[in-house]
């Protein structure tokens, strides 16, 4: 839903910084890797209670996501190797998004939002993993309801708003 908008209003930005960090030589593949490793420090930050820096970093981090895509294009076109990369990446960043969260709401005893945090970990794996199997067996599947970027943008709004314990539970 959110997805397909927030890619057509973003394209012409999107493109012109991958442009400039092409012209700088910035990879697809660093762009992906750094954009990670963006998130697995948001991931510390949230077992710390960081939860508005978190925040403003998970966005920062989703850009990099928005750029690896659009970097590979502009220098000739993806590889299999790099897309193959970012799914992965992708759900590494997610999974330290919510067991980050998990860990601070379990540390500080409040078990159920620690659970959630977990169950929101599981449920955006499934989501990845029923649309890998489903293209491997020939049906596409492009369309959903609650695609990452919408579960990053909700994350990022609760976290910045100080609402945190909501976002596992959407």
């Amino acid at each position: 839903m959110i997805d397909a908008w927030a890619r057509r209003a973003s394209a012409k930005i999107v493109g012109s910084i991958a442009r400039v960090l092409g012209h700088l030589g910035l990879s697809a593949n660093v762009a992906t890797v750094s954009g990670c490793a963006i998130q697995l420090a948001v991931g510390v930050l949230l077992a710390y209670g960081y939860q508005r820096l978190g925040g403003v970093l998970l966005g920062l981090g989703a850009a990099f996501d928005a750029i690896d895509g659009a970097l590979a294009r502009q220098m000739g076109g993806a590889t299999r190797f790099g897309g193959f990369l970012d799914s992965v990446l992708d759900r590494v960043s997610e999974a330290a998004t919510f067991t980050g969260l998990g860990w601070w709401y379990m540390t500080h005893g409040d078990y159920i939002v620690a659970t959630m945090a977990f169950l929101a970990a599981v449920g955006s794996m499934l989501v990845s993993y029923a649309r890998a199997k489903s293209e491997a067996i020939g049906v596409e599947c492009k369309v959903g309801f609650f695609t990452r970027l919408e579960r990053i943008i909700l994350m990022m709004v609760v976290m910045i708003a100080g609402w945190t314990p909501i976002g596992p539970w959407i």
